[in-house]
């Protein structure tokens, strides 16, 4: 996503926009005879009102105003039709300034100023006045009556006057907010905290957004977001293979050169068989269709990996049991992979286990990584969760980890 999108919009004087405003402009036809002397000034006013003819009311309240002996109630129901009217007439400018009016003009009831001061916020952020839509937002949530659209605009407003830290700052504790009780958080929300994030340049905020939202939204786009540059950042051969791994399962693996080295990798593992898979699936997905040199490559590569395949498995059995008897779990943890290539993931699982409690290993993290995608392709989802928890000592594999247990959630 384009990390200079811009999310906010336009005021738009929809049902819920106008329950906000409903009260007012019910107050002010029912008590508009309040005072003998505003009375007769205001009926021309009124009448336009109920015709819906607001800019006319809008004429005729300014008529109003100008009334002999006129009461400072008088002037609380003018602004009450006015600041209806003015919305009604895409006028926020006056709407803005008669609902600060009623605010302080000491009629107001605390529920009407409960709506005015949300409608402040939304009437400021069509303005442009991003610090004002701040102040009435922030206002509505220390007091309490802030709903979901009020926090969304606040956050809009940080992030259209440039405040991208106060942005990423006030939209995160939105969301944790959200996430503690239960709630999803809207995509557009995640979206624009993780702008945010890229605006800063802080690559730890935006990843943490992307985790969000591939945990609510597990859209391939936001996968890719977070597993391509993973993998341009994982160094030797065990990460890349497991950052291959992911990639293929959520289907982001979508480059030539990524299937062809995924494969490669495989061979050079021992686990032709995984290479077969691998590269076969990048031929069904048609990755090498506008690549013919690829193409020619992968199949003689295919071709060399389905042979060895073959000639490995009859092998397996022999090759678990030396493993059995090795004073270390290196060579277990090679045979769990072969198994894991077959996609016989329950037996893959078992010997991959085998080889965690013998010890000894190159590379713990990846073994233990291994063994809780065996589980979990195995379909017992509550084991492999509890595996990938357990991946430590490798950063780039910890990482991995963690965003396995978010697919696996999904699965």
């Amino acid at each position: 996503m384009n990390s200079k999108a811009v999310f906010a919009r336009p005021l738009v004087v929809s049902a819920a926009v106008a329950g906000l405003l409903a009260l007012a402009s019910g107050n002010a036809l029912a008590q508009a005879t309040n005072s003998k002397a505003l009375a007769k000034a205001l009926q021309p006013a009124q009448e336009s009102f109920k015709a819906k003819k607001y800019p006319d009311t809008i004429a005729k309240l300014r008529v109003a105003e100008g009334t002999p002996g006129k009461t400072p109630y008088d002037q609380h129901v003018i602004n009450e039709m006015m600041s209806y009217s003015c919305v009604r007439t895409n006028d926020y400018a006056c709407a803005g300034k008669t609902y600060e009016a009623l605010l302080t003009d000491g009629f107001t009831t605390p529920a009407q100023v409960q709506n005015d001061v949300r409608a402040l916020v939304i009437i400021n952020n069509n303005l442009k006045s991003y610090d004002k839509a701040i102040e009435y937002g922030n206002r509505a949530i220390k007091e309490g009556f802030a709903d979901e659209e009020t926090r969304v605009l606040v956050g809009q407003a940080y992030y259209q006057k440039g405040d991208y830290k106060g942005a990423v700052r006030f939209e995160e504790a939105h969301i944790d907010s959200l996430i503690k009780a239960g709630q999803v958080p809207k995509v557009d929300l995640l979206n624009i905290t993780r702008n945010a994030c890229a605006r800063l340049d802080d690559k730890g905020c935006e990843t943490r957004q992307l985790e969000r939202l591939v945990s609510y939204y597990p859209k391939p786009e936001y996968w890719q977001g977070l597993l391509v540059s993973l993998e341009r950042q994982a160094t030797g051969d065990a990460n890349k293979m497991q950052a291959y791994r992911l990639m293929n399962d959520v289907g982001v693996l979508t480059q030539p050169d990524a299937y062809g080295e995924m494969g490669s990798i495989a061979m050079d593992q021992g686990a032709p068989a995984e290479a077969q898979h691998a590269l076969e699936n990048g031929l069904q997905r048609g990755v090498f269709a506008n690549d013919p040199r690829a193409l020619a490559r992968t199949q003689r590569t295919l071709e060399s990996a389905k042979k060895k395949a073959a000639e490995a498995q009859s092998n397996l059995p022999n090759a678990e049991k030396a493993a059995d008897s090795a004073a270390d779990g290196q060579a277990a943890a090679s045979v769990g992979q072969a198994y894991f290539g077959y996609l016989q993931y329950d037996k893959a699982a078992e010997v991959l286990s085998k080889a965690l409690a013998k010890g000894g290993l190159k590379n713990v993290a990846d073994t233990r990584l291994l063994l809780g995608i065996a589980q979990l392709k195995g379909g017992h989802k509550d084991d492999a969760v509890k595996t990938f928890r357990q991946v430590k000592g490798d950063p780039t594999l910890e990482r991995l980890a963690n965003l396995w247990v978010i697919h696996a959630r999904q699965a």
